[in-house]
This record gives structure tokens, sequence and C-alpha cells, in this order.
């Protein structure tokens, strides 16, 4: 005969709290001493916002700050895009020491002056957009870049003034121009006096076309606002990254005006090639050929090299 089974023990049951601290315990325990763990600094590697993949920045820097994986385009500073694009040793920039003013005394969270402050040791750029004189496979050529690092490379007067005198000076030495973009818009700190810089760099692109000279337009990822509304898509050819944002105002601003729904992507640099507004998506690796085929149909017999 089976001796009688007495009452089973009674068992404690978690709470709630309990319960989540055994459950970062198990998930956080270290597999080695703390002593012993690599030191991996800061910035070595990045998770694509593509495909979550992560990527070690090495290899972006070697690829044109493009994922491997999925080609997602991250964001590249300007000077890096220039020299992507023009041929080497001939990069000479112009109007370096313009930087912005404060002439409203805006201030919000922290005041235009800080805000300015931040952006120049963010960038190492005194301002939003690296204009030069260079040569693109021996044409001569007047290149912008913008860097979306100071600001969201937001228009303010400088950079209108900037954008302008380089139309100007491709006018006066017969040069092609060349501008890649990447912008928010217009800078609000400088309320209608950024607004302005929409006109000013509209009627520079106007003066170009009427002395016959090809502008060629890149959008990256993104170009909005006041940006995308003037100098941006003037130009003779405008290319586009793949799935570059382009539009003048957010899809969510948008929604909230007309109270209707968007269609998925509607703002994507496919979805206005498939719709007209630009007229070649193109890798950022391919951008250099690219630029330098519709040169060689657009502009004059190029020159001996020179910038």
């Amino acid at each position: 005969m089976m001796a009688e089974q007495g009452p089973l023990p009674r068992t404690r049951t978690m709470t709630i709290s309990e319960w989540f601290r055994a459950r970062d315990e198990r998930r956080y325990t270290p597999t080695t001493p703390v002593g012993d763990r690599p030191d991996v600094p800061d910035g070595v590697w990045v998770k694509c916002e593509s495909c979550k993949h992560i990527v070690y920045q090495g290899e972006l820097d070697n690829n044109a700050q493009v994922c491997k994986y999925c080609g997602f385009h991250f964001e590249m500073p300007a000077r890096e895009r220039l020299q992507l694009l023009v041929d080497e040793g001939t990069l000479d920039e112009i109007d370096t020491a313009m930087t912005s003013a404060d002439p409203l005394g805006f201030v919000a969270a922290k005041t235009y002056e800080e805000s300015l402050q931040a952006a120049r040791a963010k960038s190492e750029l005194p301002e939003a957009i690296v204009t030069a004189r260079a040569a693109i496979d021996e044409h001569r050529c007047a290149v912008g870049a913008m860097d979306f690092r100071f600001i969201g490379a937001s228009m303010g007067s400088v950079v209108g003034e900037k954008v302008t005198r380089l139309f100007e000076m491709a006018i006066a030495e017969e040069r092609s121009v060349v501008l890649w973009t990447a912008s928010g818009g217009a800078r609000m700190q400088e309320g209608m006096l950024s607004l302005m810089q929409m006109a000013k760099t509209a009627a520079a692109v106007e003066r170009l076309a009427s002395a016959g000279l090809p502008y060629v337009s890149i959008l990256g990822n993104p170009t909005l606002g006041g940006v995308t509304a003037s100098f941006a898509t003037l130009a003779d050819v405008i290319l586009a990254e793949p799935g570059a944002l382009v539009g003048f105002a957010g899809p969510r601003v948008i929604e909230q005006t007309i109270r209707q729904r968007v269609p998925k992507g509607f703002q994507s640099a496919e979805f206005l090639l498939e719709h007209g507004m630009v007229d070649l998506v193109v890798p950022r690796a391919e951008i250099r050929d690219t630029v330098t085929l519709l040169l060689g149909y657009l502009a004059a017999d190029p020159g001996d090299g020179r910038a």
C-alpha cells in the first residue's frame, strides 16, 4: 500500500516587480567580467535606419555613407559630397568668411546665437553650405553642397547669399553649376529675411539660364521647404538620391492641412521620378559619372582641367 500523501507545500507567488527584476537580471548578466570587456568607442558602429543592420563606420566611410546591406543613403557632410563629385585637387572654396548674424534677436528654447555656435561646433563649418570653384572631369564648374548638421541646412540670409554669389560667379567665369542639396527648408530664426532668399536665388538661376550655362541639381535626403521651392528644383536636370524625401512640407503637415491621407512614399525620389518632378534617381556611387555625362551633353568643351 502506498503511504498516504501529505498536503503539497504552498508555493509563493512572484510579484510583478520581482518578475521584472528577475527578467532584467537574466537579460543583462554579463558573460565576462567587466574588466575583460573590449573597449568599443562610441561612433564605431551605426544602426541602419532602413534595414536595422549594425554597420561598421569604417565601411560606411569607404562606401560613400551608403549601407552595404540595403543601399540606404546616410547623411553626408558637405565637403565629403564635393570630394566625391569633383576632380581631385581642384576644389577652391569661396565666401568662406560669411557667417549669419541675428537681426531679429530670436529666442526660443535657446537663442539663435547659441544655435549657431552649436551648429558650427558640430559641423566644423561657418554656415550650412559650402560653395567652390572646381573641375568635374575637366569641366570648369561652380559647385555647392549643403550640410544637414548645420541647423538642418536651413536657408537663411547667408545660405541664400552664398548660393546667389555662386551663380553670379558662374556667369562671370562661364562655368556650369552643380548643386547638391539636403535641407529642411527656410530658417525660421530669420523670419521674412529667410523667405526672401527664395526669390533671390530663383532670380540668380534665371540669369544663369539666360547666359546659356547649364545647371544640374542633386536632391539629397531630405530636400524640403523653401529650398525645394526655389533653386533646388529650377535646374536643367534634376537628379535625386535613392529614397530621398523631397517636397515643400512634410507628409504629416499636408495631411493635417487637407485632412486626407496621402499615398505612402508619395514624396520619395522614386515617386517623384514616376510623376515627372525629377529626371533621374541616381545612387551616390554613380553621381560623379552621371554628372560628368550630363556636362558632356550640356556644357561647352572641357577646358584644360583647371578649376
